[in-house]
């Protein structure tokens, strides 16, 4: 499973228009997300339905930030703006933070978004959002895999062969590589990610959704002045 240049180059469209698709289904399955996790879960517990499904939208704020957390930490060793460019970066291999516990933290955080924001979709949307963006993000990794394979030779294959790919290990398996974290640029390579985590968290504790939508909407403005700014500067650097 390798993913094509154009699916590269256009990820962050794509893993749009998958939250948009799970999010459009709602007219093919009108049952919340959330509220058919809560009601199971009171169900079982032999407990009362109420704020079951606020509970739940809790849970899937806490993996929001826990992803924009290790999307995060990941950039502080990667820098963002290999992070977010649209051509596949493979002259080096980073080993160090969370790349020593797992190969593809910036896709495990993904992955835990999808989790998340996939509470306020309807039960069939949770399943396009979260299956959509396992298989899309397997495709960019195989894609990344293969020219990092054949960039870095025997020592990616080592890296490989110790470092599982999307479940991250408790316990380092590689060696620190010597790489130095910069949390200032993480955190505004990220701003987007921080602010999809806060949108849920706000809805969680106010169920408005029209709160939601201007955190996002807050967000997405600043992703594209960061988007924007790291456009500039390469230009810069260019000249």
């Amino acid at each position: 499973m390798r993913g094509t240049e154009f699916e590269f180059r256009n990820r962050f469209w794509i893993i749009t228009a998958i939250f948009w698709l799970g999010f459009s289904v709602y007219r093919l399955d009108p049952v919340n997300a959330a509220s058919a996790a809560g009601a199971w879960v009171a169900a079982r517990l032999g407990r009362p339905e109420a704020h079951s499904a606020q509970i739940v939208l809790g849970v899937g704020a806490l993996i929001t930030l826990i992803a924009a957390a290790i999307r995060t930490w990941a950039s502080s060793f990667l820098r963002s703006s290999v992070v977010h460019d649209r051509a596949l970066h493979s002259e080096r291999l980073v080993a160090d933070g969370p790349y020593r516990h797992v190969r593809n933290p910036l896709y495990v955080g993904v992955i835990l978004l999808g989790v998340g924001m996939g509470l306020l979709a309807s039960r069939l949307g949770f399943a396009v959002i979260v299956v959509g963006l396992t298989l899309f993000t397997l495709r960019l990794i195989g894609r990344e895999e293969a020219e990092l394979t054949a960039s870095q030779g025997e020592s990616y294959r080592r890296y490989l062969s110790a470092v599982p790919r999307l479940v991250p290990s408790l316990f380092p398996r590689v060696p620190k590589g010597g790489g130095r974290s910069h949390w200032r640029q993480a955190f505004a390579g990220e701003v987007f990610m921080w602010g999809m985590a806060a949108s849920v968290v706000v809805f969680a504790i106010t169920l408005k959704v029209e709160y939601f939508w201007i955190v996002l909407a807050a967000s997405l403005f600043f992703r594209f002045v960061h988007a924007a700014i790291l456009k500039r500067q390469g230009a810069a650097v260019g000249n």
